[in-house]
């Protein structure tokens, strides 16, 4: 806590309900808090003024609020992220970042102002039905009406969130913030006495089941696994259990740094925006040992009848994708040093990892020539192939969805002991920089690179590139990088306008207006550099990694840069050649783009 944000106000005679709450979270681990302040919560806020171990962290919205909050528990900042909003327009900014923690399966509590208990039902000012609009995000949802609910309503609500990694919900009358604490509620009936111990978990599945995994597993020769978010903290033990198989690995875009991207049994990322190598393996391979995936795109798996194991804590999403023969609920790592155990003296033929290396590499290479391409002015895909030869070992990475998410996952090669994450499963744009942020707060030493596309930047990336501003000093390694890729087009929408519909570019919903990036982040006092010549690229990357202080490149690239999935398909070539021939306003670079991108992604993993 710096002295700016130190507690400052007088304690009050008898600590209040929103200083019970505070206390009680503390207890589960909570000291960030990631908010905007209203009056719907000034009980809150005054409470975590009397409170010197704890922060509230003010980003610009309430919605980048709720990233942020999801964002501290992916990048390691604690157990459970918090969000703290007032009632009416505040909660409902909320539910976008809300929803990201959910479908992301993140532990986040949300403390959400309300109107006060006397006033409700009256059509007071702000007031909404919150447990109507919070009934759909929250695994958990609650309003506290009675000082005696407090240890009870705090206790399930982060009890709720970690157990079923979800969103908890409490709802804060703003009236019932100040009244006196009840500390210890009666012994009494309708009274509860509640514990904020933690919960264990299931670990390890029954040997039985582990038995039959291992001798499905045993019987391939062209193993693949897929690896998601769920396998963080069993780095090592992917990496032993692929050896021990012969495997070839694909990771979803959430579990990039599990293992090292560098490997040539690493195929990449998997999915619309995975590797060709990546598409190869799932559909060559004979077995599939799937470990914390919830990957949804059913048309990226093997085909079915290829025998299977699955591995995820939550025996809920076991079988979810795709038909497996072996399900094992447990903790990944544990689960799979027990598989190891059982495969032991199993030696995997060379032949299937010798040809996955081989198209990798081929991959690889074909990938970085399309990087290395001629575009107008700058090819965007070389901006991230220049990073991918700086990363330092303990980058953080926060991406935002767009065309900007292709390139991250096709040219940073990560490994284990850096870290990364997105909107992964709501693919929202505008979670890049508030991700950035709550890392940057679980980790001020550690350089963090923020990779946005313009569309996200003019949405709220200007304004939480304030926030930025506002605490960079405090951060031990101020090394806040933002890339931002102007194309001035909405790039990826474009595309599935061409490629799904056979419709041109439709200038008015896509084209944005041209801004200067750079310009606004030297107003805010950081440093600001514009590349718009491909010779500027690796030179704008040294001066951001040697700054002594947040920098924004502004890189002015190709909107016609073709991104093309893996198994890009006749149907998606006829429609965007229909989407040209109805004049597309992109047409020549589309043309001047299209075959060499094409060439190049499609057919070197087909090759081999």
């Amino acid at each position: 806590m710096t002295p700016q944000t130190a507690a400052t106000g007088a304690q009050p005679r008898h600590p209040t309900v929103a200083d019970h709450v505070v206390d009680r979270l503390a207890s589960w681990g909570v000291r960030h808090y990631y908010g905007y302040p209203g009056d719907g919560i000034n009980g809150m806020t005054s409470a975590l003024q009397r409170r010197p171990d704890t922060r509230f962290v003010q980003l610009r919205h309430e919605e980048t609020a709720g990233f942020a909050a999801a964002a501290h528990v992916k990048y390691g900042g604690g157990p459970l992220g918090a969000a703290l909003v007032t009632s009416g327009p505040g909660a409902v900014h909320l539910l976008n970042g809300l929803y990201d923690a959910k479908l992301d399966h993140q532990p986040v509590v949300a403390l959400v102002g309300q109107t006060a208990l006397t006033a409700q039902g009256g059509g007071y000012y702000q007031e909404i039905d919150l447990l109507a609009l919070y009934k759909d995000v929250a695994g958990f949802l609650a309003q506290l009406d009675d000082p005696n609910q407090v240890r009870h309503l705090v206790d399930r609500a982060c009890r709720t969130a970690l157990a079923h990694r979800t969103v908890s919900v409490l709802v804060l009358p703003n009236d019932i913030q100040d009244e006196k604490a009840v500390l210890d509620p009666p012994h009494s009936h309708a009274h509860f006495a509640t514990s904020n111990a933690p919960s264990t978990r299931v670990t390890i599945p029954p040997e039985a089941d582990l038995r039959a995994a291992a001798e499905l597993l045993r019987g391939g020769e062209k193993v693949a696994m897929l690896v998601g978010q769920g396998a963080y903290g069993a780095e090592a033990e992917v990496a032993a259990i692929a050896e021990r198989l012969g495997a070839g690995v694909a990771t979803a875009l959430l579990a990039m740094p599990v293992v090292d991207q560098r490997e040539p049994w690493v195929t990449g990322s998997i999915g619309l925006l995975g590797t060709g190598p990546s598409w190869h393996l799932m559909k060559e391979c004979d077995r599939l040992l799937i470990v914390g995936s919830n990957m949804p795109y059913g048309e990226f798996y093997p085909p079915e009848g290829r025998p299977a194991v699955q591995i995820d804590i939550d025996g809920a999403q076991l079988g979810l994708r795709y038909p497996t023969e072996v399900n094992l609920a447990g903790d990944a790592a544990p689960t799979l040093r027990a598989l190891l155990d059982l495969l032991a003296g199993h030696t995997p033929p060379t032949e299937w990892r010798d040809d996955i290396a081989t198209r990798t590499a081929a991959w690889r290479t074909a990938q970085r020539k399309v990087a290395e391409q001629k575009a107008d002015p700058v090819n965007p895909q070389l901006v991230l192939a220049e990073l991918d030869e700086r990363l330092p070992a303990d980058a953080m990475i926060a991406v935002d969805c767009g065309t900007v998410t292709a390139w991250f996952a096709r040219h940073l090669h990560l490994r284990p002991g850096m870290l990364a994450s997105l909107s992964g499963t709501l693919l929202s744009m505008g979670g890049g920089l508030p991700y950035g942020i709550a890392a940057k707060f679980a980790h001020p030493d550690r350089p963090l690179f923020a990779l946005l596309g313009d569309g996200a930047m003019q949405m709220n990336g200007v304004n939480e590139l304030i926030t930025v501003s506002k605490y960079w000093r405090e951060w031990a390694d101020p090394r806040f990088v933002l890339l931002v890729l102007n194309n001035r087009d909405l790039s990826f929408v474009s595309w599935e306008q061409r490629a799904e519909e056979g419709r041109p570019k439709f200038d008015d919903s896509q084209l944005l207006p041209d801004v200067d990036y750079a310009a606004w982040g030297r107003t805010l006092g950081l440093h600001g550099i514009r590349v718009d010549d491909p010779a500027q690229v690796g030179a704008a990357w040294d001066t951001a990694l040697a700054a002594d202080r947040p920098t924004v490149i502004d890189a002015v690239v190709d909107p016609a840069e073709l991104m093309i999935p893996p198994q890009f398909t006749l149907e998606q070539a006829r429609h965007t050649a229909t989407a040209v021939i109805r004049g597309d306003s992109d047409w020549r670079g589309i043309l001047r783009r299209g075959v060499p991108t094409a060439a190049a992604t499609l057919l070197p993993h087909r090759a081999g």
